[in-house]
């Protein structure tokens, strides 16, 4: 589905694109390309802000394990946090 969407966002700016070099100012036209470029950079930024989860404990030294649990609303898998004090980067790595 994402995708799909960022697809669909990048088609409508190639049109838009398109229509304003051809000189084809059709009302709406500038406010769709803005609604499909807000879609696509939020969809991009939404991977990298959002962590995946691990199967199995982050690898490399520094990593603790946190008492930090919850259950993934997308998932319902519960998740243990793991930290990295010197960083402060976080891993979230699935139960069982």
């Amino acid at each position: 589905m994402r995708g799909v969407l960022i697809a669909l966002g990048l088609a409508v700016l190639g049109l838009t694109a398109g229509l304003l070099l051809i000189g084809l100012v059709l009302p709406g036209v500038v406010a769709t390309a803005l609604y499909a470029a807000v879609l696509v950079v939020a969809l991009l930024i939404e991977r990298f802000r959002y962590k995946r989860v691990l199967s199995t404990p982050p690898k490399g030294p520094g990593w603790e394990r946190t008492e930090e649990r919850f259950v993934d609303p997308e998932s319902g898998r519960t998740l243990t946090v793991w930290w990295r004090p010197a960083s402060g980067e976080r891993a979230y790595v699935a139960e069982g």
